[in-house]
């Protein structure tokens, strides 16, 4: 078995071995026509290389504004936060509007770190706390080793007593106290909703739009050295050792199945991966885009017994055990065959390594009831049997191919200019209510242009025989 879980070695990674099965009913020339064809379709549909890269810039510059507003601006608790896109967002791959906001809020002033680390080499107002590894894979109990000489409020209400002499940060009280306290609640969302594992979304107007992740960071060169010294064909050494770099954090949920998860914390990686993504190539970040499709519209888990992440790890190490040169437009279908492959076994066997820490299993105490199991694998196989026909399962795919090219085209390319535009005012806003609150040119120019691309939609709809539909509903729709 493979580093990743997987059921194949080394020696069985060519891709005529995997896809043995796609070619068995499918010649490879057609299979690989249909490849480019779905790549030019991704790319139209918002999925491309050139919007991701653009997306991945403008959601740091939102961040660099909002650190610089909380710097500046906010009140105590808030500035002790550096706030940070995670998540497909920050990986450039979905639109505004098509999945919540995943936001990172890390602590200042205080630092975990391994057993062994030398405190002297680290300021006195820094609240400095050892992990204690002894639990499951991939998580960790926070012992205080040295408070800072002032300490941050919801640090004093996290910390308990484990009875013998040790003072321990409560995962279960930290996040109590930030929802008692609305803590780090964004402007214009009236409350928090029900914690979900680390995060505690944030709703607006009756619809959860952002979820926040309160985390700490974690000094931990043992765990990302191992990860680095892996044998690999990606990625490069030049990024391996920016992600090592990049650093770790621990965020406030336990294990599972743990008798002390209110206790636990689990250590990640949300930069580093964020990193990892962004160096993916367009067919291997297409792909992934398709799986998640396949896991929101075809297997529509109900309790998070399948979450995107799980698919993000199954394409990290497709990635690491793949030569770069095998993911082109040609083979995109190949790929994707491969990872419903991989979905299936980790599905069958509840067993997927973490990519960054491979001894703790993605699919433990995941909730997946036989049941479910064995008709997730039972649809996947399915899957697989159809070849490249599975696209046509996904209504957002589908409806692509059916419509006619030209004005396909057009919607396409106006899609991209309203989110350009869109995202361009957001930081603009911002950027004017920090400065001095007065609307400029700019400003000016960015909303003549987005309503003037959004009316030339409203008006093509109108003229296709759909008068219903309004300014807001266009606006809307075109984030989706």
């Amino acid at each position: 078995m493979a580093e990743g879980g997987v059921v194949y070695t080394r020696s069985e990674t060519g891709s005529d071995h995997r896809h043995s099965g796609l070619y068995s009913r499918h010649s490879r020339n057609y299979v690989e026509n249909v490849s480019v064809a779905i790549c030019t379709i991704m790319t139209r549909l918002g999925y491309g290389e050139e919007i991701r890269r653009w997306r991945v810039e403008k959601y740091r510059k939102k961040d660099r504004l909002w650190n610089k507003i909380l710097t500046d601006c906010m009140n105590k608790i808030l500035t002790d936060c550096i706030v940070i896109t995670a998540g497909s967002k920050a990986e450039g791959l979905t639109s505004f509007f098509e999945s919540d906001m995943d936001m990172l809020f890390i602590l200042k002033h205080v630092l975990c770190v391994e057993a062994g680390t030398n405190l002297d080499t680290i300021p006195d107002d820094i609240d400095v706390f050892r992990m204690d590894t002894r639990v499951y894979p991939g998580h960790c109990i926070l012992l205080q080793e040295r408070p800072a000489t002032m300490r941050n409020e919801l640090i004093n209400n996290s910390l308990c007593d484990n009875g013998y002499g040790d003072v321990l940060l409560s995962s279960c009280l930290w996040k109590d106290y930030i929802l008692c306290n609305n803590l780090n609640i964004p402007p214009f969302f009236g409350h928090f909703a029900k914690p979900t594992g680390p995060s505690i979304p944030a709703v607006a107007l009756g619809i959860i739009s952002q979820d926040n992740v309160n985390a700490i960071p974690c000094h931990c060169p043992s765990i990302l050295q191992r990860w680095a010294a892996r044998p690999r064909h990606w990625p490069s050494p030049v990024i391996v050792q920016k992600v090592v770099s990049l650093g770790a954090w621990v965020t406030p949920v336990g294990h599972k199945g743990s008798d002390y998860k209110h206790m636990e914390w689990r250590i990640c990686f949300n930069i580093g991966e964020t990193e990892l993504v962004n160096n993916l190539n367009e067919t291997q970040a297409k792909v992934y885009v398709i799986l998640k499709m396949i896991l929101k519209d075809l297997l529509k888990p109900t309790n998070k017994e399948i979450t995107s992440y799980v698919l993000k790890n199954i394409i990290l190490w497709q990635a690491e055990n793949t030569q770069p040169t095998e993911f082109h437009e040609r083979s995109l279908l190949h790929w994707l065959h491969d990872g419903l492959r991989q979905l299936r076994t980790a599905i069958d066997k509840k067993q997927l390594c973490y990519y960054m820490i491979p001894e703790r299993n993605l699919m433990a105490a995941c909730g997946l009831e036989d049941a479910l199991q064995s008709k997730w694998v039972a649809d996947i196989t399915d899957m697989m049997d159809e070849g490249p026909r599975v696209i046509l399962r996904l209504e957002k795919i589908r409806m692509a191919i059916v419509a006619s090219p030209e004005p396909m085209l057009w919607f396409s390319q106006k899609r991209m200019e309203v989110e350009i535009l869109y995202l361009e005012l957001i930081n603009r806003v911002t950027q004017i209510i920090y400065e001095n609150g007065e609307f400029d040119l700019g400003f000016l120019a960015l909303v003549f242009n987005l309503s003037l691309n959004v009316n030339d939609v409203l008006e093509r709809i109108h003229h296709e025989g759909n008068p219903a539909i309004g300014l807001i509903d266009v606006l809307n729709r075109l984030l989706m």
